[in-house]
């Protein structure tokens, strides 16, 4: 990234768009790079297919589905006309039921005057009904002829669990090959090939190799005739003593052990402990990784062709067969390590904890405790399910998250990255302090096309931190600004953190319900976020950029149609398309937007895009299936009902301090964690105890999602401020201290729309603008408070205090509270701007004596 030209000195955002490098990817260069690179764009290419519902097959028979619709049209458009044909009577007639107008018609056409009007309006519509009808049958024959000859690629629209096991299992694939189990040093030398580890790792394959010719053999024998049927779903029984009646299956128990569990489990395991060592240089594949690609590959290999029989229905039982279970541990070990390699231990650490918790609960008081101990067999083979692995998280990453990170990537390969920030620097450029408020600006505008706060610090921190260190900022300063600003992305429509989609999965609200009740809250955030810079930078006396440092802003404004792709996101959403439908034509626009640029989007640009969208994919797809195994722990051991009792017992003595309670649960999950992992299990937990207390269920779970958020840039483990000290150079402790300090109005904000559902848009009109009016308030007292500086100079201690009451009395949202706020906000102004009273300064207290 460049942030000057050496003639002007002027400050122009360039590689914004690019995804960074971590220090744990591999380099591929040659070959190796041409494979990654096809399977990340067959990875990302196939997700967009799917969902929707686009295959080989249906675009070879599209040009007669496409003239089927047309004469379907046609047939519509003459059902229209025959109506208004007939008269009073075409009037009088309701529904749409075509069979039922003819008939109406034919008898109509006995007496009527314009009798050969109707009949001909009859014949054409006969007509095109036959055309369409021969013309839809073509195209299904047609779309079969092509399925058969393309047998080896997946049926369009697929069932929901065999489409998310391909899902994790690409991305398995893909992350093990392209993140390697340790990082690679800047400057270090090139490691030492480790030749024996790799002759271990390359030997593993063979117990690999024996589960794959298993599950190979189990697939063949499921299409044969030997296999027993029981209301109409083919059986498969996996147990060790088989009735007499299925003595058809009394291989299979110990052929699923001896011949495909152990082997898996060796080949998975073995692979992630040789991983550790295994050591070749950063642009070579390492043994170790292709291995646990190819046990991902078994995985599901085997999963999905089980679950199609009715051993589907004992999931979550006893009897479930014991490969499942096998094929489910290996699993979830490869995606805790992928997970460990793409997002650090914390999130496979509290993981861990919940796994260990699942089989020692029986042994433990009070509410963590389980009556009943769950058995190896029993959990494995339920937690690859819709009820952990496969649930919520992963429906949401396969579906909506991919798409939207699909999106981003036409974005990024467009250059609106740059385009924002460029537009941020031109329009916020001059204000005191100017690069913290472009970074705010920026990060708010960024949010919305990558909804991450580590990415977001990474792509405009980059430029706006050395920046604001050049005004006067100290380094922890700038970093803090920075990663405060970034994390709000998260909840800035239309594009929220991923977090939203899941919240959007859990409780049935639609997104676009969830992305109109976070306007108010993302402005109030960045409010908070800018009254504490704008405070400190007139404390410090920091002036703006000079005129000649930034981008024209006339310049910006004739490039704003790049907001083109977000305006329409926006307008299909609220129009009633689906957020697949809209993202697919938002990525459609920005790929068309694209010529408008120096950066047309041509096919080689679009297979670009394509792949790097596969490879952002990963961390996100990683996260989302750990989090699905915690989730899954807490719905097997009942535990979040227990927590949501304890909620109700503290609402008991008092309902802020249930919600308190709260609020530290999800800030404690939070630290550490991605804020979807976070959200997802503090939803599991935490919210349901909300909901409990009365609290409507978007308000519960949008308070849970902000406090998950947030957390980005609460100490001790602040995640988006650790990013920012990388970049500003300070020490992370004091960055993250720093941006608490700096987002500290911002954690007000939920108990804010708690108080008052107005600014979560539920209330009329006149409610939603009040409280929005009030609020922003309360949030500018509340920084001037903090910061000790009010309407143009530095407030004394007790006017601070007074200041920060008054806010608080504008966090319930009521007439009076509201009055009682400003009346405060209003004497502690009169006392500023009368008497003066120094920073300093203390109230004097004579004593009796």
């Amino acid at each position: 990234m460049t942030d000057q030209t050496s003639q002007t000195d002027q400050v122009l955002a360039e590689g914004v768009d690019e995804e960074p490098v971590e220090s744990y990817r591999r380099l591929f260069t040659g070959r190796a790079y041409m494979l990654i690179a096809a399977i990340a764009f067959l990875y990302a290419a196939f997700h967009m297919a799917a969902l929707n519902g686009l295959s080989v097959s249906g675009l070879i028979a599209s040009p007669w589905s496409v003239q089927a619709t047309i004469a379907e049209r046609a047939t519509q458009e003459g059902f229209e006309d025959l109506r208004a044909a007939l008269g009073p009577a075409g009037e009088e007639f309701s529904g749409n039921s075509m069979r039922r107008l003819m008939a109406l018609a034919g008898e109509v056409a006995q007496t009527a005057d314009n009798a050969e009007e109707i009949t001909a309006l009859m014949a054409d519509i006969e007509i095109a009904q036959d055309e369409a009808s021969e013309l839809r049958r073509t195209a299904r024959d047609i779309q079969s002829v092509w399925a058969d000859r393309f047998f080896f690629l997946p049926t369009l629209p697929m069932e929901p669990w065999n489409f998310r096991m391909i899902h994790i299992a690409g991305a398995l694939v893909l992350g093990f090959l392209l993140f390697a189990s340790h990082s690679f040093p800047a400057n270090a030398p090139p490691a030492r090939d480790t030749k024996l580890v790799t002759y271990v790792a390359a030997a593993l394959a063979l117990p690999a190799l024996v589960a794959a010719v298993t599950t190979l053999g189990i697939i063949q024998y499921l299409g044969t005739d030997q296999v027993m049927e029981m209301g109409g779903r083919v059986l498969w029984m996996s147990m060790p003593e088989i009735p007499e009646n299925f003595s058809a299956y009394d291989w299979v128990y110990a052929r699923e052990i001896w011949w495909f569990g152990v082997p898996l489990l060796i080949a998975t395991f073995g692979a992630i402990v040789t991983g550790w060592f295994e050591r070749r240089d950063r642009a070579a594949f390492t043994a170790s990784d292709i291995v646990l690609g190819f046990c991902a590959v078994i995985v599901a290999l085997y999963l999905i062709p089980i679950y199609g029989t009715a051993a589907r229905n004992a999931v979550g039982t006893p009897q479930v067969p014991i490969g499942v279970a096998f094929a489910a541990t290996a699993g979830t070990a490869l995606i805790l390590e992928l997970t460990r390699r793409v997002a650090g231990m914390a999130l496979v650490v509290i993981a861990g904890i919940f796994l260990v918790y699942t089989f020692t609960a029986h042994m433990l008081p009070s509410i963590l405790r389980v009556e009943t101990p769950y058995t190896w067999q029993r959990f494995f083979g339920t937690v690859y399910s819709d009820v952990g692995i496969l649930g919520t998280t992963t429906s949401v990453s396969s579906t909506y998250i991919i798409l939207f990170i699909i999106f981003a990537a036409f974005l990024q390969a467009s250059k609106v990255g740059d385009y924002f920030v460029n537009f941020a620097f031109a329009a916020a450029g001059r204000a005191r302090g100017g690069p913290a408020k472009v970074a705010i600006f920026a990060s708010g505008l960024m949010g919305m096309i990558n909804g991450t706060s580590a990415g977001n610090v990474v792509a405009t921190g980059s430029l706006t931190i050395p920046l604001m260190k050049k005004v006067g900022y100290k380094p922890k300063t700038a970093g803090a600004i920075e990663a405060a600003a970034s994390t709000g992305g998260q909840i800035m429509p239309p594009i929220m953190g991923a977090g939203a989609f899941i919240m959007a999965e859990v409780t049935g609200i639609p997104y676009t319900e969830i992305a109109a009740a976070a306007i108010i809250p993302a402005i109030l955030y960045f409010a908070s976020i800018y009254f504490m810079v704008d405070f400190e930078a007139a404390k410090l006396g920091m002036r703006g950029m000079r005129e000649d440092e930034l981008p024209k802003f006339n310049k910006m404004i004739r490039q704003v149609y790049l907001f083109i792709p977000i305006i329409i996101l926006i307008a299909a959403l609220f129009m009633g398309y689906s957020v697949i439908r809209a993202g697919t034509l938002a990525t459609v626009a920005a790929a068309m937007v694209s010529w408008l640029t120096p950066y047309r989007m041509g096919t080689r640009a679009i297979v670009k895009a394509f792949e790097l969208a596969g490879i952002m994919s990963i961390q996100i797809i990683a996260v989302c299936a750990a989090a699905g195994i915690i989730v899954g722990v807490i719905s097997l051991t009942g535990v979040g009902a227990r927590f949501s009792n304890l909620l109700l017992d503290l609402a008991g003595v008092s309902q802020l301090l249930a919600l308190f309670f709260a609020m530290c649960i999800a800030i404690l999950l939070g630290m550490g964690m991605p804020t979807t992992a976070a959200y997802a299990v503090a939803a599991a937990v935490v919210a349901p105890g909300l909901v409990n207390l009365g609290i409507p269920l978007l308000t519960a779970h949008f308070f849970v999602f902000y406090f998950a958020v947030v957390s980005a840039i609460t100490p001790p483990v602040a995640l988006a401020s650790y990013a920012a000290a990388g970049i500003s150079g300070a020490n992370a402790m004091e960055t993250s201290v720093a941006s608490f300090k700096i987002g500290i109005t911002a954690f007000i904000v939920p108990f804010m729309f708690f108080y008052n559902a107005a600014l979560l848009m539920d209330g009329t009109w006149f409610e939603v603008i009040r409280a929005g009016l009030t609020a922003t308030v309360g949030v500018f007292l509340l920084s001037a408070g903090v910061q000790g500086w009010f309407m143009g100079g530095p407030s004394a201690w007790f006017l601070r205090v007074g200041l920060i009451i008054a806010a608080l009395f504008m966090i319930e949202g009521g007439l009076v509270t509201d009055l009682a706020g400003v009346g405060i906000a209003g004497g502690v102004y009169l006392i500023q701007r009368i008497f003066h009273p120094r920073p300093g300064a203390t109230i004097p207290v004579r004593g009796a004596d």
